[in-house]
């Protein structure tokens, strides 16, 4: 972003100030086109109105630097919001790295190749960004997340852990979401037309980006305790004991959601109580297996679920106390 400045001047009633020549000759600009001018308490953006937005581009040039790998200069593009990526090879693009840049297209919502030889793939992001929603978007992580957390503390109880065994692939989605939702929130924070489509403020930005970490660190946690829950060896009473406990968690994390979504602090100071209250009780429970022998997988399982009910208060705790 270039900085430049200007002097106002006054012609009659009205108070003038010019554009820079740069920026008017980049966006194409003559006298009588319009422009688009957003107003804040310290601040003014100008936007031109005519045509299309130009698509930011980007070329990644291969073989990638030593150090690096196709898999992280592609993701590093796409979550920095660019619309058109173009890899572009000094020799043939290898069947491995081909791959992974198809692998990674399942990965990237709304990226897709558009064109592709033995030396170039061109990947475009065909999604339409004032369409989507943060909001939606973080709905739909903490779907797939409480979905992931019954199955998990369910298997608690039943005599089939199979689909223990589908949590980390299941989690995938939560990631793809995830990027999408970075992608996103980074393009409002550079772009005003964007941000002021999707409602989002500067603080929002920066809450829904530590909200969306915060829900896909919980999908890994369930992963987690999926595995701890495969290696436990217990009672059935003692089973039935964490399963109990485990439930608890699911009103922490719909009462933190919905907190954040509605920006509702009553119901946020709740989820933190119950969190508080869920934290004791996990503390008692943790006290009463340190006198017994071979119990690491029991407290693995508890620390998992201490873990993860902290993440769903952290999501509470973004919701902005009410001044008057």
């Amino acid at each position: 972003m270039t900085k430049f400045i200007r002097r106002l001047q006054k012609i009659g009633s009205s108070i003038l100030v010019s554009l820079p020549i740069e920026w008017v000759e980049a966006n194409k600009l003559e006298k009588s086109d319009e422009v688009e001018i957003e107003t804040g308490i310290n601040s003014v953006s100008i936007t031109p109105t005519g045509g299309s937005k130009t698509p930011k581009e980007v070329i990644i040039e291969y073989p990638v630097s030593k150090g690096e790998n196709i898999s992280a200069d592609l993701t590093g593009a796409y979550l920095l919001g660019y619309d058109i990526i173009k890899i572009k090879g000094k020799s043939p693009i290898s069947v491995e790295d081909r791959e992974r840049i198809r692998g990674l297209m399942r990965r990237l919502v709304g990226m897709e190749i558009i064109d592709e030889d033995a030396s170039n793939v061109n990947v475009q992001f065909l999604l339409d960004a004032t369409t989507l929603s943060p909001d939606k978007i973080l709905k739909r992580m903490s779907s797939i997340a409480l979905g992931l957390f019954r199955d998990t503390i369910n298997s608690l109880v039943s005599e089939d852990k199979t689909v223990l065994q589908t949590i980390p692939s299941r989690d995938d989605e939560i990631d793809r979401q995830y990027f999408l939702l970075v992608r996103l929130i980074r393009s409002a924070l550079v772009d005003k037309k964007l941000a002021t489509a999707l409602n989002l403020g500067n603080i929002d930005i920066l809450d829904y980006r530590i909200a969306a970490n915060l829900l896909e660190t919980a999908g890994d946690t369930i992963v987690e305790l999926a595995n701890s829950i495969q290696d436990l060896s217990s009672t059935k009473t003692e089973l039935k004991r964490f399963h109990t406990m485990a439930i608890e968690i699911e009103n922490i994390h719909e009462k933190a959601i919905t907190s954040f979504i509605e920006n509702n602090r009553l119901l946020a100071i709740e989820a933190i109580k119950l969190q508080r209250n869920y934290q004791k009780k996990v503390s008692d429970l943790r006290s009463s297996f340190e006198p017994k022998k071979q119990i690491s997988t029991q407290l693995d399982l508890v620390y998992t679920l201490e873990k993860l009910a902290r993440c769903w208060a952290d999501v509470a705790d973004l919701v902005k106390p009410v001044y008057t």
